[in-house]
């Protein structure tokens, strides 16, 4: 069985330890980052072979007024449901029409703008690039410019000559800026057989000292199984650690008893 003894990095450095939790996305993780390791290619293949879930299309964007008919969180449902996810998982379609969610935290929060302005983002969800693939640098800004066009008709007046500042992001850069899998933004799809302990696993079983954390790994993805993911892995790291002093005293007190 393989150990761990350090990270290595693109500039040449090299750093020993007993340990490394990747928090990086575990197809990134196994494909590239242990790409040469010969024991992990059977997860390498097993990874190839599993559904990842949608990617998202996202606007920030910031406008010099106040719109206090909005909440902090704004679920806006489109004409379809199932339809559309059919678009999104199974025939992998930029859809004319869309749900989103709309983010104003400066609703709870009116520091995070300056005053009388107002903070957004708006988010909707999209096939990944593998079910996918158009050149977003130019689909995206016209996607965009739909979205703010139907929120500015349906529930801000006059949206597009109040915004101050403006960004998109991408399924390209969720690939390319953060190294998702097909640019998916939660990782592998949470099908049954994908969840929970069916998911990638919190400590590597090949590689001694290799953990792991994240949207891919168990328990799940989204921000509450993120955090429990964090806190499986600390657990399993702290275990592990402290049946590691045990051996070592348990051998220290042998090799005195033969002095």
């Amino acid at each position: 069985m393989g150990r761990v003894v350090g990270v290595a990095t693109k500039t040449g450095e090299t750093h020993e330890c007993d340990l490394v939790a990747s928090n990086a996305d575990v197809v990134h993780t196994y494909d590239r980052l242990l790409r040469h390791e010969p024991k992990i290619q059977r997860t390498r293949k097993r990874l190839a072979a599993m559904s990842y879930s949608m990617s998202l299309f996202l606007i920030y964007f910031g406008t010099r007024r106040q719109y206090s008919n909005l909440q902090h969180h704004n679920i806006i449902f489109g004409p379809r449901y199932r339809e559309l996810l059919k678009d999104i998982f199974r025939r992998g379609r930029l859809a004319d029409d869309f749900s989103l969610y709309l983010h104003a935290p400066t609703r709870s929060d009116p520091s995070l703008a300056p005053p009388g302005c107002e903070a957004f983002y708006v988010l909707s969800p999209v096939p990944h690039l593998g079910k996918l693939s158009v050149d977003w640098s130019v689909e995206g800004p016209r996607y965009a410019e739909r979205i703010l066009e139907y929120l500015e008709r349906h529930y801000i007046p006059n949206l597009r000559n109040e915004i101050v500042t403006q960004r998109i992001f991408t399924p390209q850069d969720f690939q390319s800026e953060l190294n998702a899998h097909f640019g998916s933004a939660f990782s592998l799809e949470p099908r049954l057989m994908q969840s929970a302990y069916f998911r990638v696993q919190n400590r590597d079983e090949n590689l001694i000292g290799l953990y792991l954390v994240g949207a891919g790994t168990h328990p799940g993805a989204g921000i509450p199984g993120v955090v429990n993911s964090a806190k499986a892995t600390a657990g399993l790291i702290l275990d592990d650690i402290r049946k590691a002093v045990v051996v070592r005293s348990s051998n220290q007190v042998q090799r005195l008893s033969y002095a």
